[in-house]
């Protein structure tokens, strides 16, 4: 809670080494790209990032990421810590076996790069005297190569918290020591540590999806109210004709929404199922489950995000969550809690 807390008033220091981390470089390295992710890459500018996401050949979302284009034939990408040497399997295979006519090349830098996050309304504050050869103005989303503390850097200003943030990319044999000068000057501007526990407080209380936590290898892009992050204008990419599929276009499929409890006390079970009656006779089908739930400082209150059948049209309708001792009512709403508008993250 006092993490959570940090990081929205003043800012937050999050180890983030553990992403995948994958080099993609050659003269079709966009276009490898194109077929492997839902969204548009060619005409992605140089010092700019996306968010990726991939589904598999069912169009169920199998990862996702952020990629930033270093030069027009290399590209940075960074997969899902669980998913790191599965993607690079994936693409890899992909490559050799169906797009042998692209001429790009795969290497995985996973364990080259140490990431320190830097998030929260003081992160600029903090990195200025350590930065050079980088604008820190620089918009959310974009990328940029320097130094800090004298080593090379690749910093990405992207978030996973809501708020204004940055991720510096160094070699792994320097992360302790620019942690360290990192954490020394947060320090003077009220920064903690903060870990994982809080960093999903964080980022649920946005509404930022968790692949493996909000997916189920069931979902799909529209599921998570992605459906424009799928491009219309390509030709084809992985998933694109399962995503055609009367199953995966079906009107009745379960939906990402947010839960409020009546009580706001109550903090819901992950995995608890979600009925449209208090007392539903046995035997009853389930309309989702709760995927997030977690007591949210920065609001005051409990705060859950689940999948539920026809989600988006119960919005305000109150639904219920049997637990053990207990079943509790609760009310649909949009997924994204805090700052809706997203005027923190482009501080």
């Amino acid at each position: 809670n006092a993490e959570v807390k940090a990081v929205r008033i003043t800012a937050g220091i999050f180890d983030a080494s553990t992403l995948g981390k994958i080099e993609l470089v050659g003269p079709d390295a966009w276009k490898f790209l194109n077929r492997m992710y839902t969204g548009p890459f060619e005409k992605l500018g140089v010092g700019k990032c996306r968010y990726g996401l991939m589904l598999n050949e069912a169009g169920f979302i199998i990862d996702d990421g952020v990629i930033a284009r270093l030069a027009p034939d290399r590209f940075h990408i960074t997969t899902t810590t669980g998913g790191a040497a599965r993607v690079l399997n994936m693409m890899e295979d992909y490559l050799q076996t169906e797009f042998t006519d692209l001429n790009c090349w795969l290497t995985s830098i996973t364990e080259q790069y140490a990431v320190i996050a830097v998030q929260g309304p003081r992160a600029r504050d903090i990195l200025a005297p350590l930065v050079t050869g980088v604008d820190l103005q620089m918009p959310h989303m974009a990328y940029a190569e320097g130094e800090i503390c004298g080593v090379p850097t690749r910093l990405f200003r992207v978030s996973f918290t809501g708020e204004m943030g940055f991720e510096v990319n160094v070699p792994a044999d320097y992360g302790r020591t620019v942690w360290e000068a990192i954490f020394a000057e947060g320090q003077k501007h009220g920064a903690v540590a903060y870990g994982t526990e809080a960093m999903h407080v964080l980022r649920a209380e946005k509404g930022y999806i968790i692949v493996g936590q909000e997916t189920d290898g069931t979902v799909t892009p529209d599921d998570l109210g992605l459906g424009g992050m799928v491009s219309k204008l390509k030709p084809d990419f992985v998933g694109k004709r399962g995503l055609l599929m009367p199953d995966t276009c079906a009107p009745n499929r379960k939906q990402l929404v947010g839960l409020l409890t009546a009580n706001p006390l109550v903090v819901l079970e992950e995995g608890a199922q979600i009925t449209l009656e208090a007392k539903p006779a046995t035997g009853t089908k389930a309309l989702g489950h709760v995927t997030s739930s977690y007591w949210s400082e920065t609001l005051g209150r409990s705060i859950a995000m689940a999948l539920v059948e026809n989600g988006r049209a119960r919005m305000g309708e109150t639904l219920n969550v049997p637990m053990p001792n207990e079943t509790y009512g609760v009310r649909v709403v949009e997924p994204v809690f805090y700052d809706a508008k997203g005027e923190r993250l482009n501080g």
